[in-house]
């Protein structure tokens, strides 16, 4: 059997080792160069606290190779666990708590609601008066995208993957099945690329931020749209503890997390502006106007990001993002597997993401973990439930 994965990311890149690693023959396709599209520029969250249960399976069953990433895969990458914690301003956000937390305790998450002055014991640079309610995981952290982009990659590459650099997919080729003339028979049996025709039993949609457009060649569409998110790294007036969480506010949007030397990583969504973004043509570097609107941010609801606070340097990413904040993980159509969408949750849950599209290919169904509810075609549900622990 062989399978083309479009995409370099850590999604393809896991995906890719997961079916290597069930004997698969894999082509991993890649238009420019291994994780330079949004792997390289993620924040490295890894955490489990979700509202939506299909979420919180991903980010449990993504923990367990994260936990032994190093074991397995023979590489440190760096991964620390001092939680994270979410805090409400206003009673109607805290309202979903109770329910998120008991809903992430049934499945083994030791999450737990608390009062604003519980929350500053965990982080203690905020300002409790200014919040009403929090949520806090102890087993929530981060790692660095790169080495795990890294380790994915090496072992990928033991596992006989062939993975191809600035070799772009051009078109998704389709043929009929013989049973039936309709659109959805039509099975994919290869890709197009720059250099020439790959014959395929299973085509991978794995092209996070270009997911739509390469679901497009194979005359699929899926409502997946670039969003640009920027990250500054901070020089903060105080120094910010290495064991503080990874600390939102979620009525504002900013977020921060310890980096090393009592440094800091802003970012988050501010403003109601949120266009659509070229992924070919979008600004990487971080806009200055917005590390400063950052930086006072959060320095509204901190002590630590005073007015001698710096930027040191930054950057922009992609999300890829659908109408309701969670992936498309399913056969769209026969032979043609989308693990795309993630909304900003491509990096943590890539692990889960790389087993699940294995067992799709091999074994015509997932197990690890029911993915009913990523299905694509929820959007045609008006009662489509949205994620709403959403940095």
């Amino acid at each position: 059997m062989t399978v083309v994965v479009i995409g370099g990311g850590i999604v393809g890149l896991s995906s890719a080792y997961e079916l290597a690693a069930r004997g698969v023959d894999v082509v991993v396709c890649e238009g420019g160069s291994i994780g330079s599209g949004s792997t390289e520029r993620s924040a490295g969250g890894i955490r489990a606290q979700f509202s939506t249960p299909v979420n919180v399976d991903l980010s449990l069953e993504s923990m367990r190779v994260w936990n032994a990433f190093e074991e397995r895969f023979g590489t440190d990458i760096d991964y620390r666990r001092p939680g994270y914690l979410f805090l409400a301003r206003t009673e109607e956000t805290a309202a979903g708590f109770d329910e998120a937390v008991t809903m992430q305790n049934d499945r083994g998450v030791p999450s737990e609601v608390l009062t604003p002055e519980e929350a500053s014991e965990h982080c203690p640079g905020i300002d409790p008066e200014q919040f009403v309610a929090a949520t806090y995981a102890p087993t929530d952290g981060f790692a660095d995208p790169h080495l795990a982009l890294q380790g994915y990659a090496r072992a990928a590459a033991d596992a006989g993957v062939d993975v191809r650099t600035k070799t772009p997919v051009v078109d998704v080729i389709r043929e009929e099945s013989g049973a039936r003339d309709d659109e959805e028979s039509r099975r994919v049996v290869g890709v197009e690329t720059s250099e020439g025709r790959l014959d395929a039993d299973y085509v991978v949609n794995a092209a996070g931020p270009w997911a739509s457009e390469v679901a497009a060649l194979a005359d699929v569409s899926l409502p997946i749209v670039p969003k640009r998110r920027q990250i500054a790294v901070a020089q903060p007036e105080t120094p910010v503890p290495a064991s503080d969480p990874l600390t939102i506010d979620l009525e504002s949007g900013s977020y921060f997390r310890p980096e090393r030397d009592g440094d800091a990583l802003v970012g988050g969504h501010l403003g109601a502006s949120d266009a659509a973004a070229d992924p070919d043509a979008y600004a990487r570097s971080m806009d200055f106007e917005w590390s400063v609107d950052a930086l006072e941010t959060v320095s509204e609801w901190t002590t630590y990001f005073g007015p001698e606070s710096a930027v040191k340097r930054g950057w922009a990413g992609l999300y890829a993002v659908t109408p309701d904040d969670s992936a498309i993980l399913e056969e769209t159509v026969p032979g043609y597997i989308t693990a795309a969408g993630f909304s900003g949750h491509g990096f943590q849950h890539a692990p889960a993401t790389g087993k699940l599209v294995a067992e799709l290919v091999a074994d015509g169904e997932a197990s690890l973990v029911d993915i009913e509810a990523l299905s694509s075609d929820r959007f045609e549900d008006e009662a489509t439930r949205t994620e709403r622990n959403v940095v």
